[in-house]
């Protein structure tokens, strides 16, 4: 079983992280804003690597909603930084990028930052479920995190990304950006 924390330095901490707009802010459209929120992401890790850019139609979305650009982060932070550290860092960020809250589930947003899996950590809390508890089931989370870290195997599954990827049947709703 291949996990990113068993390739690295024990000095760090390995997250991934799902990106996803669909939503533009200003004259900024959703693939820049997810480009742009990759830079911050890699400013504020030791070491970063990045997925391409993916295109993926609305799953579970109101009706008419935009189609959402995706992407995929590893990122090695300090051993001094918790989970609920980086999920409290990745809110900020998407605040700072105009995300805005509100009652609708699955509304359109401008940045949407889910901590997949910190550290290879079961957890399980009120504001935080790690592994992210829909990641093996989503084409669009699963596909670009293939990309990068593709023998991954998240604590609680016996497949890796890439296995977990080939069992899905809606891969045609995801596809890679040129």
């Amino acid at each position: 079983m291949n996990s990113p924390s068993n390739t690295t330095s024990s000095a760090v901490k390995i997250a991934l992280v799902s990106l996803g707009s669909n939503l533009a802010l200003g004259d900024r459209s959703p693939e820049e804003l997810v480009l742009s929120a990759m830079d911050r992401l890699g400013q504020i890790s030791i070491e970063s690597r990045g997925s391409s850019l993916y295109a993926s139609e609305p799953l579970d979305c109101p009706p008419g909603s935009a189609d959402f650009i995706n992407a995929a982060m590893e990122l090695q932070v300090e051993t001094s930084t918790t989970a609920l550290g980086l999920l409290a860092l990745l809110q900020q960020i998407e605040t700072d990028f105009g995300r805005q809250r509100g009652g609708e589930r699955n509304q359109a947003r401008t940045l949407d930052l889910d901590l997949i899996s910190y550290d290879n950590q079961i957890l399980e809390c009120t504001v935080l479920t790690l592994p992210h508890p829909r990641a093996t089931q989503r084409t669009f989370v699963l596909m670009p995190l293939a990309q990068i870290s593709p023998n991954t195997v998240l604590p609680g599954q016996s497949a890796s990304f890439v296995q977990l990827l080939d069992r899905l049947p809606d891969q045609d709703n995801v596809q890679l950006l040129d």
